[in-house]
């Protein structure tokens, strides 16, 4: 049996009546900031909200702490890109600097580029990175990262197995 638009939505809103208050104050004292974790707490509930089934839901308070730590680690590595983003364009002369619109189409790439990448184990991803974005031969990436270079290729073609799958 399917749970109806109405019982999802009396379910969530029960959810957040009980539990809203808990998430933020566990977000506010993770992050140190009392707007993020407003902001996270909402995406957090949206979250729940997206949810096909939630009628089955044994530890409501765990299950809604488990999302709200992967809201919020995705959070915390949006703002770590955005600031290796900014730092990088920060050395380059002020004429090539880009517009807001830019810098936001930009930083939406990498994060998408971030979001394919996750899970790779840190060499593989490193690998592709450095063949990917700084054009090394796979010479170079084995002494960047004291490997042969038979891995190096094996890290690559990991790599590219799993952008492919995450495309599809």
């Amino acid at each position: 049996m399917r749970v109806t638009n109405t019982t999802a939505n009396e379910m969530v809103s029960q959810l957040y009546v009980h539990h809203h208050g808990w998430i933020f104050n566990f977000l506010r004292r993770k992050l140190g900031c009392t707007q993020e974790a407003a902001d996270l707490t909402q995406d957090t509930f949206i979250k729940v909200m997206c949810k096909d089934d939630l009628r089955d839901m044994a530890q409501p308070r765990a299950y809604i702490t488990h999302i709200a730590h992967g809201v919020m680690v995705n959070h915390v590595r949006r703002k770590e890109i955005e600031k290796a983003y900014l730092a990088s364009i920060s050395d380059h002369p002020e004429p090539e600097y880009y517009s807001p619109e830019t810098k936001a189409i930009m930083l939406e790439t990498l994060f998408l580029i971030d979001e394919m990448l996750d899970g790779l184990n840190a060499k593989v991803k490193s690998a592709f990175l450095m063949s990917q974005l700084e054009d090394l031969s796979h010479m170079e990436i084995a002494q960047a990262l004291g490997v042969s270079v038979s891995s190096v290729r094996k890290y690559i073609a990991n790599a590219l197995l799993h952008v492919l799958r995450h495309r599809a």
